[in-house]
């Protein structure tokens, strides 16, 4: 029994990874889309989303305790913990005498990199799923 609860734990963990970066990647082509739209607004600054750089810097030193009771402290941090932000990108930069820093070509690039990048995270979640099935098919 412990092994199928070790099974899910690490089921459940990688999903959760998998649906923070879903998140993330969603964010980001709403950040790309609102990039594009602003292509000619004079003065518009790029933005990006920053979600990866936190979660590589986090993950290299972060553990997480186990909390067995409610009056324990919270030890380490989960992806939970990790926020995406949306932050603006070259803010003195400029493409443009209008101020504009959005390159169209840099956007639809990144457009169509994180459309794949979010697609094969979807295919993991519904991997992930039909694992946890599989588990719960078998362990009868």
């Amino acid at each position: 029994m412990g092994g199928v609860v070790k099974l899910m734990d690490d089921l459940f963990g990688s999903m959760k990874f998998s649906e923070k970066a879903m998140d993330a990647a969603w964010l980001t082509n709403k950040t790309i889309s609102q990039n594009i739209a602003n292509v000619d607004t004079p003065g518009y600054k790029r933005k990006t989303v920053k979600f990866e750089e936190i979660l590589k810097s986090s993950s290299a030193q972060s553990f997480e305790g186990l909390k067995t009771n409610s009056l324990h402290v919270d030890i380490g941090s989960s992806i939970d913990d990790e926020n995406i932000k949306i932050v603006t990108e070259n803010e003195n930069l400029s493409y443009r005498i209008d101020g504009n820093n959005v390159d169209i070509d840099t956007e639809m690039a990144s457009l169509a990199k994180n459309t794949i990048k979010y697609n094969v995270l979807a295919q993991s979640v519904n991997a992930g799923l039909k694992r946890i099935k599989t588990v719960i098919s078998e362990g009868r």
